[in-house]
């Protein structure tokens, strides 16, 4: 299913969110990642591929793991796994991220 370098990438993504304090948030501090991040930017002519479809032209600030880092870290440095987003897209492919707080603790709103 994956190839020994996929399965090797797998298993670095694991071991080093484990170890970190940081947890999944770690692997993004990683040199590999950001050369990859600046590699995937690149490819995508700094603009959100998203927006693109849709006929806009907007920069592009984040890249996105189309298959979630979490869920499947084996295709964390996958070139075919990643896309390049404005920050209103990656929020619209986060919204349980993203969620605004009413400012209400309870349902009650009295």
């Amino acid at each position: 299913m994956y190839t020994e370098e996929q399965r090797q990438t797998g298993e670095w993504v694991r071991r080093i969110s484990a170890a970190s304090y940081r947890g999944w948030k770690a692997f993004y501090h990683t040199t590999a990642w950001k050369r990859e991040r600046r590699k995937i930017l690149e490819r995508d002519h700094n603009a959100c591929q998203r927006c693109r479809q849709k006929g806009r032209h907007r920069r592009a600030v984040t890249v996105h793991h189309i298959k979630h880092l979490k869920d499947v870290p084996e295709l964390a440095l996958e070139d075919s796994n990643l896309l390049s987003l404005c920050g209103e897209c990656h929020e619209e492919m986060h919204p349980e991220k993203h969620k605004r707080k009413t400012g209400y603790e309870n349902e009650e709103r009295w």
